[in-house]
């Protein structure tokens, strides 16, 4: 199995989904180039009828499930109860994966998803393995760095610190 890189989890709400298929297609472009590996998505839909229609999507076989949810479990198991947390943790971790074979997003999590999705909206939920970073995580680790602080700049929040040094 390849390296773990580091792992982003998206929300993402449509208020009017224009269901063409595009935002798909782009997360599976950005797979297939192996710039990214979905680890999870959920996709929940509700008709203007209030009908749901759910789909979930993940580039793990159920071997890499178990090992993602095996680094997860001990790194959680870490904080909460040290070296015996993290191998608790670990075990914990691999079995949800391998007997639920999904990492973190469950039908539980659908139907609350749906729940709070307006009629004729959709939501989705993405968790994303960034496998291009992890050269460059490596070499930052070797060189003796150690990440302080990170974060995305999107459009809207450059206009919204624009608007709060403005005002």
């Amino acid at each position: 199995m390849a390296e773990i890189g580091p792992l982003q989890i998206l929300a993402i709400a449509f208020g009017d989904p224009q269901l063409d298929g595009s935002v798909l297609g782009a997360l599976v472009d950005a797979s297939d180039s192996g710039v990214i590996k979905i680890v999870d998505l959920l996709g929940v839909y509700k008709s203007d009828a209030g009908d749901v229609v759910a789909a979930e999507m993940s580039d793990l076989t159920e071997d890499e499930a178990m090992v993602y949810g095996a680094w997860v479990g001990a790194l959680i198991g870490l904080g909460a109860g040290g070296a015996e947390g993290a191998r608790v943790g670990a075990v914990a971790g691999a079995i949800s994966a391998a007997e639920e074979y999904e990492y973190g997003l469950s039908g539980e999590d659908a139907a609350w998803i749906a729940d709070q999705i307006p009629a004729g909206g959709a939501a989705m939920l993405i968790v994303i393995d960034h496998q291009w970073a992890i050269p460059f995580r490596n070499a930052v680790r070797e060189s003796g760095g150690i990440l302080l602080a990170q974060d995305f700049l999107s459009p809207e929040l450059l206009i919204t610190a624009g608007a709060i040094a403005a005002g």
